[in-house]
């Protein structure tokens, strides 16, 4: 595809808020048709409106990323709506309220929804996208949203969190090499939001969790992403804001790069330690 957008079509969930959403507005306004996809039906209908307003070629479909069926209708309404589909962004997650727990502490349901979201939600997307995206033969991209949290470190207060991301990142590797098996045209990637945690909305997920997967003692809800660093003892971590994150992914689509990971010498330092730690068959010592 180069770094020729125009006209294309790009499918995004988790779209009607944070990272999902300045993707599905930066993409629009690169030239290409967008399919805004989220659970939440007020956010969905709000986002969407205010990219129409404009003058964006942006339409909103409700979509849960959990569900197969969901997905497969997900994908028949891109196509009805803008034809073959170019770039999907397997975006959508959530985040527990893990932080003050162990992991024994922690239940089936909390690990039961983090992973129907946070992984299979990227296995469903790719099931429902990519067989249309192999048979029309253009050009395409399947970016995937892991989490340096798990997808390269992992925090000690964030198991499930992590965990997925790490399971997110290992797909994507996969996807990566049969994609170079079949000597498909498409291409994928793994985006890794930073270089420091973005300011989005995924504090507030339990407003989305399913009702038969809640539990009667889920921790108090945060109101701030700063209040969500403040429990895990990072209160003063700098943030990156979401618009930053996609001009940061569609750089890296445009250059192809596998890794879209921004530049920090921080992030670095602990990606290197941990992979000498491997080599060396070290035991990990506890993050600061």
């Amino acid at each position: 595809m180069g770094n020729s957008f125009q006209g294309k079509t790009a499918v995004i969930t988790g779209g009607a808020s944070g990272v999902g959403y300045c993707l599905c507005e930066l993409f629009a306004r690169k030239g290409m048709n967008v399919v805004l996809a989220d659970i939440e039906a007020p956010a969905l209908e709000k986002s969407s409106a205010a990219l129409q307003a404009q003058d964006l070629n942006v339409i909103g479909v409700p979509a849960d990323v959990t569900c197969p069926d969901s997905m497969a209708a997900l994908e028949v309404a891109s196509r009805e709506a803008f034809g073959n589909v170019h770039i999907l962004c397997n975006n959508a997650g959530v985040g527990i309220k893990e932080a003050q727990r162990r992991i024994w502490a922690l239940t089936p349901n909390d690990w039961q929804w983090g992973f129907n979201v946070n992984v299979m939600g990227v296995a469903n997307g790719v099931r429902a996208f990519v067989p249309n995206m192999l048979a029309h033969g253009e050009a395409g991209h399947v970016v995937n949203t892991s989490s340096g949290n798990g997808g390269l470190n992992s925090m000690p207060t964030t198991p499930i969190y992590a965990s997925t991301k790490a399971a997110v990142t290992s797909i994507t590797e996969v996807l990566h090499y049969q994609f170079l098996m079949d000597d498909a045209a498409l291409r994928a990637h793994v985006l890794f939001p930073g270089p420091h945690v973005v300011n989005t909305n995924i504090h507030s997920s339990m407003r989305n969790r399913p009702r038969e997967l809640r539990d009667d003692n889920e921790p108090v809800a945060y109101t701030s992403m700063v209040e969500l660093l403040k429990s895990a003892g990072l209160g003063d971590m700098p943030l990156t804001e979401p618009e930053e994150v996609a001009e940061t992914c569609l750089a890296g689509i445009e250059s192809g790069q596998f890794w879209i990971l921004p530049p920090s010498e921080a992030n670095d330092a602990k990606l290197r330690a941990r992979t000498e730690s491997i080599l060396a068959r070290a035991n990990p010592t506890l993050p600061s």
